[in-house]
Formats: C-alpha cells, sequence, structure tokens
C-alpha cells in the first residue's frame, strides 16, 4: 500500500490529472480517479501530461463516489476552500486518502463533509481574492506536506 493515495473526484482536466499522475509516480503515491470524468483515459494531453512516467503509476478507477468509499476506509483529508484546519495543521498517517474535487465546481457533497467531518477539512492558504489553486498544484502541495509528515518514507533524500 502507498504511503500517500490520491483522490480525484470527478476531474474534467486531462492535462491536470496527467500532471497528478506524475506526481504519483514520481512519489509512489496510488492514484484513485472517481467517474464521471470530463475526458477518456486514453487522451493524448492527459498521457503527454503524465509523459513516460505511466509504467510507475498505481491506479484505480471507482464508477463515482459511493464506490470509492464503498472499498476503501480512509483514513481521509479532504481538501477545500472551507477546511477549518490548514493543510499543515493536519495529521497524513501512512495511507492516508487525499481527496480533491473537480477543478469548476470541487465536491457536490463539500457541504455535507463540513458538518461531518470538520477535523478532517483542510484548506491551502491563500489571498482572498483567489478562489482557488490549480488542481495539479494543490495536489502537489498536499502530497509533499503529508509525505514530509511521514519523514518521506520510501523516497530518495
Amino acid at each position: 500500500m502507498a504511503n500517500v493515495n490520491i483522490v480525484l473526484v470527478e476531474p474534467q482536466i486531462p492535462q491536470n490529472t496527467g500532471n497528478v499522475a506524475r506526481t504519483c509516480a514520481a512519489t509512489g503515491s496510488s492514484l484513485h480517479l472517481v467517474r464521471p470524468m470530463g475526458f477518456e483515459v486514453d487522451d493524448r494531453k492527459l498521457k503527454r501530461a503524465g509523459l513516460d512516467y505511466w509504467h510507475l503509476l498505481d491506479i484505480t478507477y471507482y464508477d463515482g463516489v459511493d464506490e470509492f468509499f464503498g472499498r476503501t476506509a480512509g483514513p481521509y483529508v479532504f481538501f477545500t476552500g472551507y477546511g477549518g484546519k490548514l493543510y499543515t495543521e493536519q495529521s497524513y498517517p501512512p495511507g492516508v486518502f487525499l481527496v480533491f474535487g473537480r477543478e469548476d465546481a470541487g465536491v457536490d457533497w463539500e457541504h455535507e463533509l463540513l458538518g461531518r467531518y470538520p477535523q478532517l477539512l483542510a484548506r491551502i492558504p491563500m489571498i482572498e481574492e483567489a478562489r482557488c489553486l490549480n488542481l495539479s498544484n494543490a495536489v502537489a502541495v498536499a502530497v509533499y506536506e503529508a509525505l514530509r509528515c511521514q519523514s518521506f518514507t520510501g523516497l530518495k533524500k
């Protein structure tokens, strides 16, 4: 099992997913893609962004969030602009699932998460006028924080 699992819920932009795949491959993290997606997995833009790292990638697909939660047990950290904790204040045990929503809308069950799991919501600080970071940049920030908290276990230092 990977030390970090990256979950993209309904990703829409193939280049973002390709960049995230490359980050997963380079860090030994597993990638979990939750359908529906805004592109086909054979999209050349997706493959080009991931370059020659596809053979290093551990990837799992799910037909919706219900299947994802039915097949995984956590622990989870959900990234949202509504998170009460900074991403640096979260706990990232080995095997953690870092969950990210759609580029254009986040996750449609985000407000339900606010009430149910406030301690599992993380946010990345930015200026007030900025809505969000690019998805692949947010994933990179989060995965390296999780790996730092795990002493970069398994990575060349």
